[in-house]
């Protein structure tokens, strides 16, 4: 199992700066924004942008997060119950850009699920979504408004984002199977 660094913790701070900046741009400034991260690593990374907002226009967006196992297309499928994991939406998002997090883009499901979740919580002006990693390989027409950075990828590969907050370090790698097919 080769597994191979595609980004060091500086190239994480300089992607999420970069997000938070076309996130004020493209929404003319920070006032209605409410960022959501998605459970788990979407979670640190929202925070992270929130900080970064809050630097750049000395005003504090609302930040929550989403769980969306039991939206999921596939939880019939899956063999195991799914970990529950908190939702906290701490403001109404009626009439507010709502900014998706999460850490890898892949197929769109799991966008897809997060979609229809929040819209139990409101409805936004306009739903958003800012990824730290698109690795490509969508199944439903749904694409990512802030990329930090753009991997393309076999199916086979894998792509591990590890967060301070839960991993203990910073930084991006992908993990290739082994001759024998296993990551």
């Amino acid at each position: 199992m080769a597994e191979r660094t595609l980004l060091t913790s500086e190239d994480i701070k300089r992607a999420l700066v970069r997000i938070a900046h076309e996130i004020i741009e493209k929404n003319k400034g920070a006032r209605d924004i409410v960022l959501v991260g998605m459970q788990t690593r979407g979670v640190p990374l929202a925070k992270r942008l929130a900080a970064i907002i809050q630097q750049i226009e000395s005003f504090s967006v609302p930040t929550g997060s989403l769980d969306i196992s039991l939206y999921r297309d596939d939880i019939s499928l899956r063999p195991l119950k799914p970990i529950i994991h908190p939702t906290d939406i701490p403001v109404d998002i009626t009439d507010k850009h709502v900014v998706l997090v999460d850490d890898v883009f892949y197929t769109g499901r799991s966008i897809r699920a997060a979609m229809d979740a929040i819209m139990d919580f409101g409805r936004p002006r306009t739903i958003q979504l800012a990824v730290l990693v698109d690795r490509g390989h969508r199944e439903l027409p749904i694409r990512a408004d802030y990329v930090g950075k753009n991997i393309p990828t076999s199916r086979i590969e894998e792509i591990k984002v590890y967060v301070t907050e839960i991993d203990g370090e910073d930084k991006v790698t992908i993990v290739a199977p082994n001759k024998e097919g296993v990551a």
